[in-house]
């Protein structure tokens, strides 16, 4: 067995690099990489390439090209192995994953199972700070029982389980480092980070499933929506995955000079509340709020239909997705009676003075940056004056994380299973152990939350599950704006591009250029 020396980079990552930068001189049509390197925006920087603590969208994209998990989503939203050849359930405190043998890391040592012991083991250690933590509370042990098994031991039953073990496996003894500097088994290898600026990632060609299609990735950071558009365009960007607005993608379309293609999603954006702000801790102003908006006309008009009105956090795809549960109509005039009953009555009519003053933070991409002067307008005609603050995105993660915010909006990125419900909605799963940002709190929730983590009974769980559905709706502590369309828009020339309902990145590593285009390319000066 080949264990691992830590070390970072290599001779040949950089020679690769620097034959890469090397062409930016040569190459025409404002093209910085070969033919056969494969240029991805995004919207925003990776915050932390350590997939046991990068939570943001952009970090989490990032480890689905250079880790792979024990088990993964497929399409039909089900959990399946990966690195697991199999994943048992012998009794109901247990779980053992046996492992494929012939995976390797990118430094060249053999994946065992003493990697994924290490791996979860991190979350349950008290000084780790993570706020994926909170998923692994019933966790009592993970230990090695061979080089490749791996045992799990819960405190109580847990039916959602098997989809916290959808977590990129890192190296045993891996630290700190890897936050910078990632040491993964995926279809790519790590070559370089500039902050603000880009990753480049090389083909890896001892991947367990046989080498990209490409020679490798630029993962491009173009914050600004209008020039991620205008970079397709020119052609210095190959593709983009679910990081254009709507208007953007029927410019190019009008323009035929791209490809498009859709699939149903599961990616949920949302309005928060900051539940310790003394305004805000009345449910009538937040409900209030979500009758305000008028989130059909988001979708139809700033979504272009490339979404649809959300409910919960719980997609309509999932089997446990509650029909019943308060969706938000466009209803000013319930809006004002509910505002009226909060103890806001409107002081001196229309138009006047407003009932009260509260601040709305979001990002500066320019998609949410008019979406929240559409709800600022709409709540304008309740009475209700809306600041709008727009940051960069990790200036507004950090803020919300530290509850230094009264409304914002986010998204949650490829949610496939109901017990997310726990991980944002139970008192216990407030930061920085868990995702509880908005600090809900209710008995009521908890209790049920805690029923449907124990059951292993699918009927069960789902009336449970619908049940807090229906009772967080009522609460608002999130008023749910669209789930959105997965969009992939890239160039023509490309082949093996493909969408899952969680507008993942692991299709990267199928996509290529024809012969035909890749020849036209590679012979321009």
């Amino acid at each position: 067995m080949t264990r691992r020396r830590w070390a970072v980079g290599g001779g040949r990552r950089v020679a690769w690099l620097a034959a890469s930068l090397a062409l930016v001189a040569g190459c025409s049509h404002g093209r910085e990489y070969p033919p056969d390197v494969i240029v991805v925006a995004l919207a925003n920087t990776p915050l932390n390439f350590d997939p046991r603590i990068g939570a943001d969208e952009a970090s989490q994209k990032t480890h689905q090209t250079l880790y792979n998990n024990l088990v993964r989503i497929d399409d039909e939203l089900r959990v399946v192995p990966e690195l697991a050849e199999s994943l048992t359930n012998p009794d109901p405190l247990t779980y053992v994953a046996t492992l494929k043998r012939g995976v390797r890391f990118h430094d060249g040592s053999d994946l065992t199972a003493a990697d994924v012991a290490y791996t979860f083991n991190s979350l349950l250690a008290p000084d780790f700070i993570s706020a994926k933590k909170g998923a692994y509370r019933l966790v009592e042990s993970v230990r090695a029982i061979d080089d490749y098994t791996v045992e799990f031991k819960l405190s109580e039953p847990f039916g959602s389980f098997p989809i916290n073990l959808v977590l990129g496996i890192v190296p045993e003894g891996a630290g700190r480092e890897l936050a910078r500097h990632p040491i993964g088994t995926g279809p790519y290898r790590f070559v370089s980070f500039a902050a603000d600026d880009r990753v480049v990632l090389e083909a890896n060609p001892d991947y367990y499933e046989g080498a990209p299609a490409n020679a490798g990735l630029v993962l491009k950071m173009v914050p600004d929506d209008t020039m991620r558009g205008l970079e397709l365009r020119k052609g210095s960007v190959d593709l983009v995955v679910n990081d254009l607005s709507p208007d953007i993608i029927r410019t190019l379309l009008d323009e035929d000079r791209v490809r498009v293609a859709t699939a149903p999603g599961v990616d949920y954006a949302y309005l928060g509340f900051n539940l310790r702000d003394p305004l805000l801790q009345d449910a009538r102003l937040r409900r209030a709020i979500g009758f305000a908006i008028n989130r059909e006309a988001i979708v139809k008009y700033l979504r272009r239909d490339l979404a649809r009105v959300a409910t919960g956090v719980v997609p309509p795809l999932s089997w446990a997705y509650a029909e019943d549960q308060l969706s938000f109509a466009h209803d000013p005039d319930q809006a004002r009676r509910l505002l009226d009953e909060a103890g806001f009555p409107d002081p001196d009519g229309p138009g006047g003075q407003p009932r009260l003053r509260l601040t709305l933070k979001t990002s500066t991409s320019e998609t949410y940056r008019v979406q929240a002067a559409v709800i600022q307008r709409d709540l304008a005609e309740v009475g209700i004056d809306l600041e709008l603050r727009s940051m960069e995105f990790a200036t507004l993660f950090a803020d919300i994380i530290r509850g230094n915010v009264q409304l914002y909006t986010l998204q949650w990125v490829g949610v496939t299973d109901p017990d997310m419900l726990r991980r944002v909605f139970h008192s216990a799963q407030v930061p920085p152990i868990g995702f509880n940002r908005g600090y809900y709190i209710s008995a009521d929730v908890d209790a049920l939350l805690d029923r449907a983590t124990r059951s292993t009974d699918d009927d069960e769980r789902r009336a449970l599950y619908a049940e807090v559905q229906r009772i967080v709706a009522r609460d608002a502590p999130y008023v749910g704006l669209w789930y959105k369309t997965n969009v992939v828009v890239y160039q023509p020339d490309l082949a093996g591009v493909t969408l899952s309902p969680i507008g993942d990145y692991t299709f990267l590593q199928h996509v290529h250029r024809s012969s035909t285009s890749t020849t036209q390319l590679q012979q321009r000066p």
